[in-house]
């Protein structure tokens, strides 16, 4: 029987050489002049391309958006080597950017030569002191990579969506819970190919061992019987028609509802923050440049323009996520950031962390 590492293997190999294939095809349809940018996404285009637009607004700074699932992107940056079109990459979590990081595909936001000139103020070369002012000071350490690759620009929390004519907050403290028994076929879970799924998997085996974690992925597994998604958006809607009593998704995908149909009967519970919790799952979507990138005056503009308070407050109305920028507000309709703790695993250990998770979850079956 084949193993779902065996097939992402296999799958892995073929897109790797299919990427071969197509590259000069591709790279002759991204031909660049002096004042574009090539950016890969793993986010939707109707999520990125405004926040894109509007930089190219500001700056008349062209960007070409290739998108597709960050896996695959990651890949194909891997495929393609120093002959890649692409100049940055953006993600929708953590664990690609770190992986592609131990990959080698990037270069540094900022050098630790510039982050020493920047604290004894002394002036770089390298980078415009905007841009460099901007990485520094705007994005927060723990939402950066340990060598500065890779930069957070949203945060988002892994939360439990639940009915609120079917159940009452106080029935669930824990992300733990939902595998009890007395919710046997009232909760929804995505399928075993989410990335949103597999980097919660991670963190929850980070702070409970792996005993503890399989007995809960078990219990989840039966809980969900055939209420598996290949979306988040189709498990809030079947959450709110009252189909299955929650479940589990990014916070964002229950406001985007909540945007659509305000007398929907559904709430976020951020759970764990009991006495002795781990505390909320908190994954980032995120930027980094690439290795082969020719263009770094431009893509360091990109990576200030996001990170500046412009930039994260688009991101923060527009697709209801956290702002990791410390000077911009919550959209006023998430909780507010101060008010529940955050799951204390660093970023940068989703990506070795992926690997024994997804062994646990293949162990239990869930598909």
């Amino acid at each position: 029987m084949k193993t779902l590492h065996t097939i992402q293997s296999r799958s892995t190999v073929l897109f790797i050489l299919m990427c071969g294939l197509a590259l000069s095809s591709f790279t002759a349809g991204l031909a660049q002049s002096a004042d574009s940018l090539v950016v890969y996404s793993g986010r939707a285009e109707r999520l990125i391309k405004p926040v894109l637009d509007r930089f190219t607004d500001q700056t008349g700074i062209k960007v070409q958006l290739l998108t597709s699932k960050t896996t695959e992107l990651v890949n194909r940056l891997k495929a393609e080597g120093e002959n890649t079109p692409a100049d940055v990459l953006i993600t929708n979590d953590a664990t690609g950017l770190e992986r592609a990081r131990q990959l080698g595909l990037f270069q540094p936001l900022v050098s630790q030569e510039d982050i020493q000139a920047h604290s004894s103020g002394e002036g770089v070369d390298s980078l415009p002191s905007s841009d460099l002012k901007s990485i520094l000071n705007n994005i927060p350490a723990p939402y950066r990579a340990d060598d500065n690759s890779w930069l957070g620009l949203s945060g988002r929390f892994y939360v439990v969506v639940y009915n609120t004519t079917m159940v009452k907050p106080e029935e669930v403290q824990s992300i733990l819970n939902l595998a009890d028994p007395k919710w046997k076929g009232k909760v929804a879970i995505e399928n075993a190919g989410s990335e949103y799924l597999q980097s919660g998997v991670s963190v929850i085996k980070a702070a409970h061992g792996d005993d503890i974690t399989r007995k809960f992925l078990k219990g989840l597994k039966d809980n969900a019987e055939n209420h598996v998604y290949g979306k988040s958006s189709q498990l809030v809607k079947a959450v709110a028609r009252g189909e299955v009593a929650m479940g589990l998704v990014n916070h964002y995908y229950v406001y985007r509802q909540l945007a659509e149909d305000p007398k929907a009967p559904i709430a976020t519970l951020m759970p764990d923050q009991q006495e002795g919790g781990m505390g909320a799952i908190l994954n980032v979507a995120g930027i980094a440049i690439t290795k082969p990138s020719k263009h770094l005056k431009e893509a360091h503009q990109l990576v200030a323009f996001l990170a500046s308070f412009e930039g994260q407050e688009m991101f923060a109305d527009m697709n209801k996520e956290y702002p990791l920028n410390p000077e911009v507000k919550t959209n006023k309709v998430l909780p507010k950031r101060a008010s529940f703790r955050a799951a204390t695993v660093p970023l940068g250990q989703l990506s070795e962390l992926h690997d024994p998770a997804m062994t646990l979850i293949e162990e239990v079956g869930l598909r």
